[in-house]
C-alpha cells in the first residue's frame, strides 16, 4: 500500500532506486582504491598496445591469489561504469584507459592516486562517521569530535598521517604546476621579479615557477619542520616562518589552497600580511590566490558544484573553514585593504584569483 502522499508506484520506485546509488555509492572511491593498490592503472598504461585483454590483466597482477582471479572481472566491470576503464568487447574482453583512468597512474604529474589513499583513510572516514555526533557536541570541528583533537595537532603529533596527507598536497602541487606553466595561466607570472609561495611545503610549485620562469626569483615560506634542511637553486629559496607573523618581501604572494582551511577572521590576518609585503599595484605588486570559487546551484556543470559543495562540507566539519563564494572572496579582500581583484576560472573545481592592493 503507498503512502497517503499520493506518490505513484514509478515514482518511488525511481526514489528507491535513487536511495540504493547513494546506499552503495561509499563503494565507488573504494574499487577505485583498490584498483590503485593492485597497480591496474600502471600496468594498462606500460603495456606494449593500448588494449590489453582480460587474461593478460590478471596475468600482470602481482601477489593475486589465484583463488581470486573469478573477481578481477567483477572489480573491472564496476570500474567501467565508474568511467575509468574503458571496456572492449569486441577485442576479447579487453581494457584500456581513459582519462580518469590516466589520472591513477603512478608517478604521472597529474596523478590523483594519492588523494584517493588520502580520502579513504581511516582518519578521514572517522570524521565524517562522527559528523552527527559532532552537531551535538561543542566542540568547533568532527575532526576534534573523532580523535580528540585539532587536525594541526593530529599531523605534528601522528606522522604516519601526516605523512600521506603531505604527499597528496604534494601530488596536488605538481598538478596545478603543470596548468600553472601552461598557456592558460602563465601570462599571470609574466613581470615578475620575486614570488613567495606561502606554505609551499616541499616546493613542488615554486620549483615548477622557477624553472618556467628563470628570471623569477622564488622563495617557498612555510613551518620549520616543513622546511627541514632544505636548499635552493640560484632562483629558489626555502625560508623557515610562520605566515601569521611575516611574510617575505616580493612583488608576488602566491597562495595555494591556503585560505579555505582557514576562518575568515584568520584569512584576513594572512592577507593583510600579504599587503605589506608587496609593493603598491602601479608597481606590479600582488597576490595570486588558487581557491575554491563557489559556483551557484545554475551552473552548467552539476558534478563540479556538487564537489565544491562537498569540500564545502569536509572544510567546515575538519577545520571550521569554508568554501567561499565571489562574493564572500570579495568581503574577505575589501576587509584586509585591497583594492581589486580578477578571478580566472581555468582550473577547473578551483580559480586562480589575482588580488590587487
Amino acid at each position: 500500500m503507498l503512502n497517503n502522499k499520493n506518490i505513484c508506484a514509478g515514482e518511488l520506485i525511481e526514489a528507491e532506486a535513487q536511495s540504493w546509488d547513494y546506499i552503495l555509492s561509499y563503494l565507488r572511491p573504494l574499487c577505485i582504491k583498490c584498483a590503485i593498490e593492485l597497480g591496474i592503472s600502471d600496468i594498462l598504461y606500460k603495456n606494449v598496445t593500448p588494449i590489453m585483454s582480460l587474461s593478460d590483466l590478471i596475468a600482470a597482477l602481482p601477489n593475486l591469489n589465484p583463488s581470486k582471479t573469478t573477481f578481477i572481472p567483477i572489480l573491472m566491470r564496476a570500474l567501467v561504469d565508474f568511467g575509468v576503464f574503458n571496456y572492449h568487447q569486441q577485442q576479447g574482453d579487453g581494457y584500456s584507459l581513459t582519462n580518469v583512468g590516466r589520472l591513477l597512474v603512478e608517478n604521472d604529474p597529474s596523478s590523483k592516486r594519492l588523494y584517493f589513499i588520502l580520502f579513504q583513510h581511516p582518519v578521514l572516514l572517522k570524521i565524517v562517521a562522527s559528523m552527527s555526533d559532532w552537531l551535538r557536541d561543542d566542540l568547533p570541528t568532527a575532526f576534534e569530535t573523532a580523535h580528540g583533537k585539532s587536525v594541526w595537532d593530529y599531523c605534528s603529533e601522528e606522522p604516519e598521517f601526516s605523512g600521506v596527507f603531505n604527499d597528496a598536497m604534494a601530488s596536488d602541487s605538481r598538478l596545478i604546476s603543470n596548468l600553472l606553466i601552461s598557456d592558460c595561466c602563465a601570462g599571470v607570472f609574466e613581470g615578475l621579479t620575486s614570488l613567495v609561495d606561502v606554505g609551499g611545503g616541499t616546493g613542488t610549485v615554486a620549483m615548477a615557477i622557477a624553472g618556467a620562469f628563470p628570471r623569477l626569483k622564488c622563495i617557498v615560506l612555510d613551518l620549520p619542520h616543513v622546511i627541514g634542511d632544505r636548499r635552493g637553486t640560484e632562483n629558489l629559496e626555502f625560508v623557515a616562518g610562520n605566515m601569521f607573523d611575516k611574510i617575505p618581501h616580493a612583488n608576488a604572494i602566491f597562495l595555494k589552497w591556503i585560505l579555505h582551511s582557514w576562518s575568515d577572521h584568520d584569512c584576513v590576518k594572512i592577507l593583510k600580511k600579504c599587503k605589506e609585503s608587496i609593493p603598491s599595484k602601479e608597481k606590479g605588486g600582488k597576490v595570486i590566490i588558487i581557491d575554491i570559487v563557489m559556483e551557484d546551484n545554475c551552473s552548467n556543470n552539476e558534478q563540479l558544484v556538487q564537489s565544491q559543495h562537498l569540500m564545502d562540507v569536509l572544510m567546515r566539519i575538519s577545520y571550521a573553514s569554508k568554501e567561499r563564494s565571489k562574493k564572500e572572496w570579495e568581503k574577505l579582500f575589501l576587509e584586509a585593504g585591497f583594492s581589486g581583484y580578477k578571478i580566472i576560472t581555468s582550473l577547473g573545481l578551483r580559480s586562480l584569483i589575482e588580488v590587487y592592493p
